[in-house]
């Protein structure tokens, strides 16, 4: 299955993979919360995952298929292997980072091994990982992951509503997560926390 909101890019997709007689093409979609309905309809072994989607993003999107979807694979697609998102992939459960500019016969290479349960990455994803590994670590004041997303999306500047919808869960939840953040960062608002979090470079 494809999930990228680019129709020219799913397009490219779709006629590299008919280059190969084991690879079948189940489901498409542009947006993070379809690839979730399509799943259900579809129940893809792997899953071509778009990790910069307007809506819901490729690494949300990848988290809730998991946590759902538990035997399906999922590898992440991207433009770049900025070191962030791809750990934020890995952690969000992919099975793989590769940027877009993959030759076909390698991703269909790619798809066969998710399929065995390899893990598979561009060398620019291993170097970020790499980078990401070596690295001394920074302070995170006890953040969580969902903490974390919380926080970026207050940097971005959406309201308690867009960030439930976008994290697909309540706005009691993301209030309380707020409540948690300014707490762990002895902070009194968001704007605060925002401009602590970036002083810091936790964000």
């Amino acid at each position: 299955m494809i999930v990228d909101d680019h129709a020219m890019f799913r397009r490219g997709i779709e006629i590299a993979l008919k280059i190969a007689s084991d690879v079948e093409l189940v489901g498409e979609t542009d947006d993070g919360h379809a690839a979730i309905r399509l799943c259900e309809e579809v129940n893809p072994d792997v899953i071509l995952m778009d990790m910069r989607m307007a809506d819901m993003d490729g690494v949300t999107a990848t988290r809730i298929i998991r946590q759902q979807f538990p035997r399906t694979k999922v590898i992440a697609l991207s433009n770049d292997a900025e070191e962030t998102m791809v750990s934020n992939a890995i952690q969000a459960g992919a099975i793989g980072y590769l940027v877009k500019t993959i030759l076909p016969h390698d991703l269909i290479q790619a798809i066969r091994a998710a399929v065995a349960g390899r893990v598979i990455l561009s060398p620019d994803a291993t170097e970020a990982l790499v980078r990401a590994a070596t690295r001394p670590p920074k302070p995170d004041y006890g953040l969580t992951l969902r903490e974390m997303e919380v926080l970026h999306a207050l940097k971005e500047g959406h309201t308690n509503n867009t960030i439930a919808e976008k994290l697909v869960i309540s706005p009691a939840t993301v209030k309380h997560h707020i409540s948690n953040i300014l707490n762990k960062l002895q902070v009194s608002s968001r704007m605060e926390a925002v401009v602590m979090a970036t002083r810091k470079r936790l964000i």
